[in-house]
């Protein structure tokens, strides 16, 4: 009875979903643009109300973070959309004799997290509709209210540009069983969540765009500012109290510059954990049976240390704490989603690397990884030997490997982490992943036409 429940929620929701996006399909950019900035602008408007509700409702990050990423990603994906073309002809290679013709999807199901219940729809829905699509977000029962009301918002604002109703929905009551008869009936799924919801949207039938876990090790590489570079790794991993995938989560030092590394961290909000009795018992509560607690995800370094039952400084943006050992050796090697850092010292370059590919061997193959180095050739030499999607340089990972304005990563709230972390994509989510293209193809008729020998011995 249950199941025949679910398939009639889910029935009606695609079908009403269709219908709208076959009227919309026929809008043209200005239009379709306009609705897109709308959902955008909705959420930059109402970033503070939306931030304090996913911190009450979730109870993880916090509200001054939350409200940043509300304004942050709203503006910078708007920004990166508006001048891209997504309707009719948006491509013309004469060189080739190409001509390109966007066509939308479909029906776009958004399956998103709890530790973005604001941004992630906000964010699937504009690149959605970018394309001309239609879109149901499946919210996490943990996030539902703020993430519907989000989607409320969005709607009452882009029905006033004539948008068709059920252009975007959202499910209200969210159980496992109608987000899986959701990804089956729809034609395209974008999964933003744990491992076994994306194995699961992979396993819907569908085309499927899903993430891996984070990892990010940060070296830092010599002759560089510590004291810049402190300032921006605490920055990134205390933002939003740790939650976000690209968050950074390990420090590689050069051992000559250990204690001045050091030094900077703790003058900047860091607090050093040495006492091994502190430190297991800080490892205990962060990890039960080797997965992460879920009491101290997203909760910040004064609560960790709260429940821990260990006094540290006032002032403690970041815990950090030396790891006894390198990939499976200890579980500081895995993720952490709160603000705690692992550190580890290198001899060499070449060691430095190495450290950093066996801790994404355990966890977090294909995401990021970051540097701080002004040595060219040391920076190409990580990007040509980790296994990640992207390397972030000289930056923040946490606020910048999902794109900024100062950088040139697509920005969004969906990181693809390749085939390394079972990936269908090794860069951004965009809108040009929702849309299907039509290729009209000319006959070059001055096109030299070369010889074998020029083909096959020049």
């Amino acid at each position: 009875m249950i199941l025949i429940k679910v398939k009639e929620i889910n029935d009606e929701m695609i079908n009403n979903a269709r219908l709208a996006q076959k009227v919309f399909e026929n809008w043209n950019q200005q239009q379709v643009d306009q609705v897109v900035r709308a959902i955008g602008k909705v959420v930059y408007d109402n970033a503070e109300l939306l931030a304090e509700m996913a911190v009450n409702e979730t109870g993880m990050g916090n509200y001054a973070d939350k409200t940043a990423k509300n304004k942050g990603k709203s503006k910078t994906i708007w920004y990166s959309l508006k001048d891209k073309k997504s309707v009719g002809i948006i491509n013309t290679y004469d060189d080739i004799g190409i001509v390109e013709i966007a066509k939308p999807i479909g029906v776009i199901s958004s399956i998103c997290p709890t530790t973005n219940p604001i941004v992630t729809p906000m964010s699937n829905a504009m690149f959605a509709l970018k394309g001309r699509n239609a879109v149901i977000v499946a919210p996490h029962p943990r996030a539902k209210n703020c993430s519907s009301y989000t989607v409320k918002l969005i709607n009452e604002s882009i029905k006033k540009l004539g948008a068709p109703d059920n252009l975007i929905q959202v499910i209200e009551e969210p159980t496992l069983e109608l987000t899986n008869e959701l990804m089956k009936s729809s034609d395209a799924v974008v999964a933003t969540g744990g491992s076994a919801m994306v194995n699961a949207a992979y396993s819907s039938g569908k085309p499927s765009f899903g993430v891996g876990p984070g990892n990010v090790q940060v070296i830092i590489d010599r002759n560089v500012n510590f004291n810049d570079v402190s300032k921006k790794v605490i920055l990134g991993r205390s933002f939003d109290n740790g939650i976000i995938c690209s968050g950074e989560q390990s420090i590689i030092v050069h051992e000559n510059d250990f204690d001045e590394v050091i030094d900077a961290f703790k003058s900047n909000g860091g607090y050093v954990v040495s006492d091994s009795v502190e430190k297991q018992i800080l490892k205990d509560t962060l990890f039960i049976n080797n997965i992460m607690n879920k009491e101290v995800v997203g909760q910040s370094a004064m609560k960790i240390a709260e429940i821990s039952g260990i006094k540290i400084p006032d002032s403690t943006k970041v815990i950090l704490m030396e790891a006894d050992g390198l990939g499976s050796e200890d579980v500081l090697c895995k993720e952490k989603m709160c603000p705690v850092i692992a550190i580890f010292k290198y001899s060499t370059f070449t060691e430095a690397i190495k450290i950093a590919q066996t801790n994404l061997e355990l966890e977090g193959k294909g995401h990021t990884c970051a540097i701080h180095s002004n040595d060219e050739e040391h920076i190409n030499y990580a990007g040509l030997n980790l296994t990640v999607s992207r390397l972030v340089v000289n930056q923040p990972s946490s606020t910048t490997a999902g794109g900024a304005i100062t950088n040139g990563f697509a920005p969004t709230t969906t990181l693809g982490c390749g085939t390394w972390g079972n990936n269908s994509i090794s860069e951004n989510l965009t809108y040009k992943h929702l849309i299907n293209i039509s290729r009209i193809g000319y006959h070059l008729a001055d096109k030299k036409i070369p010889s074998d020998s020029d083909i096959w011995y020049k």
